[in-house]
């Protein structure tokens, strides 16, 4: 079978809510238990739902997102994750047809199906109909003619003569009923103010959960079914993405002594692209994980630092006792190095996050408060620094309940261009900090002049670890 033939399915709803999560993790476990290798995929910019899909399969779980990253990536990302998998299988994001705001079907669940010449199984919340259900279907299935709706799921059945009266309605409809899950409350998945709680932050439930699951599809879904679907793929023409390949030369050139990159990770940054350690590996880095919960100092030889988002409010206070390690981040700030911090790890470096003093590399104050600050932004690097040279043009995500004050230093480090104009974020030394997540893999010149930047730092320091 060659890479561009692995058999895919797109798991897909007419609304959030109706399911999807529930089903496309129960499957990739089924399907993973049953012995196929999985490759998990999530459509757009979420980052935790991809956290279940790895807990399901062993595999990472990829996101594939036509706005940041643009449509002609997505096939090549895909297959660069699905490299080596028997099955692969996309969750989809919203409704099916649901898109960036005001522009069409860019980065909708139906774009990436197109892109990837996958059959789509609609997830339907059956719970409050029966005959409708094919009108629904119907009108999904024939509503763009490239989208092929090739099975249903119905979620959330209440009987024996529930699923009989939505069977007998599906009938007429052409579209085959591959399965029928009935209302549980069991396997659970928490939830919180920005979605679901992270895998990391519930490892022993999140296991649980996921082995319920996986037996709830097994007893609700037609496997072979669905994997005979899946089967049914044509070939895609695209080449799978190489990170070393879209690297520039001199990014890519191996130095003579690798830099180590420190990449913050456990429960309170569970935010990150796989993609990310795969650029800044291609780049020339060695890249060492950490957990700032547990971690009282950098990993040695440190020369440069990622952090990622994720939920440091709800660590706050661990975060802030951590003082050895909080200081050996400032510490590294201030000798230059390269910091970048998305989101989470903005609120990380600045002076205090609801009062609980953080890094203090930043001169701001971080709060949480009521207000949901969510969507797609347009940004332009206004000046050159460690992560962006002057006028690089990006695509981002902001996602967060948090206030910082000032929202801006004297360098920000970014100017959003759309859908509003301000600037946002801090640049000052080798540390650039901001709201936006930005998707590397749509910019692979921001991993390399960060490892850049951390191999002149080790150059200027010696080089030693």
């Amino acid at each position: 079978m060659s890479s561009g033939s692995i058999p895919r399915l797109v798991i897909a709803a007419p609304s959030s809510g109706a399911g999807k999560t529930t089903v496309a993790t129960g499957l990739m476990a089924a399907f993973a238990e049953a012995g196929l290798t999985v490759s998990p995929h999530k459509v757009g910019p979420d980052y935790i739902d991809p956290g279940y899909h790895s807990l399901a399969t062993g595999r990472p779980g990829r996101n594939l997102d036509a706005y940041l990253c643009g449509p002609q990536r997505i096939a090549p990302l895909f297959l660069h994750g699905a490299a080596g998998a028997d099955l692969a299988l996309v969750e989809g994001v919203m409704g099916l047809f649901d898109g960036a705001s005001g522009m069409g079907e860019l980065s909708s669940t139906a774009q990436v199906a197109k892109l990837l010449r996958a059959p789509v199984v609609l997830v339907v919340d059956a719970s409050s109909q029966s005959r409708s259900v094919a009108a629904l279907v119907h009108g999904f299935a024939s509503w763009d003619p490239e989208v092929r709706l090739a099975g249903v799921i119905l979620n959330k059945v209440g009987s024996d003569r529930h699923e009989e009266l939505l069977r007998e309605a599906m009938d007429s409809s052409g579209v085959p009923v591959l399965g029928a899950l009935r209302r549980d409350g069991r396997a659970g998945t928490p939830s919180r103010h920005l979605g679901l709680v992270p895998v990391a932050e519930r490892r022993s439930e999140a296991v649980e959960s996921v082995a319920e699951l996986a037996a709830r599809v097994r007893a609700g879904c037609d496997l072979e079914a669905l994997l005979a679907l899946a089967r049914t793929v044509p070939e895609l023409p695209d080449a799978a993405w190489d990170p070393a390949a879209h690297l520039a030369p001199a990014e890519g050139a191996a130095a003579p002594e690798k830099p180590l990159i420190a990449v913050a990770g456990g429960a309170a940054f569970t935010f990150s692209y796989a993609e990310h350690a795969e650029l800044l590996a291609a780049a020339g880095a060695e890249v060492a994980p950490f957990d700032p919960l547990r971690d009282e100092r950098l990993p040695p030889g440190t020369r440069g630092l990622v952090i990622g988002g994720g939920f440091p409010e709800m660590y706050a206070p661990d975060l802030s006792a951590n003082a050895p390690l909080r200081a050996a981040v400032a510490a590294l700030a201030a000798s230059g190095a390269p910091v970048s911090a998305e989101c989470a790890g903005l609120l990380y470096l600045s002076r205090s996050l609801d009062g609980k003093p953080m890094c203090g590399v930043l001169p701001a104050e971080a709060r949480m408060t009521e207000r949901l600050t969510l969507g797609y932004r347009e940004a332009v690097a206004l000046r050159d620094n460690a992560l962006a040279a002057a006028g690089t043009r990006v695509r981002g995500h902001e996602f967060h309940r948090t206030a910082l004050e000032p929202g801006a230093g004297a360098d920000p480090a970014w100017g959003l261009t759309h859908p509003e104009r301000r600037v946002e974020g801090f640049v000052a030394g080798g540390v650039h900090a901001s709201y936006l997540h930005v998707h590397w893999a749509a910019e692979p010149s921001l991993a390399g002049r960060l490892v850049a930047s951390a191999a002149r730092s080790a150059a200027a320091r010696g080089g030693g670890r």
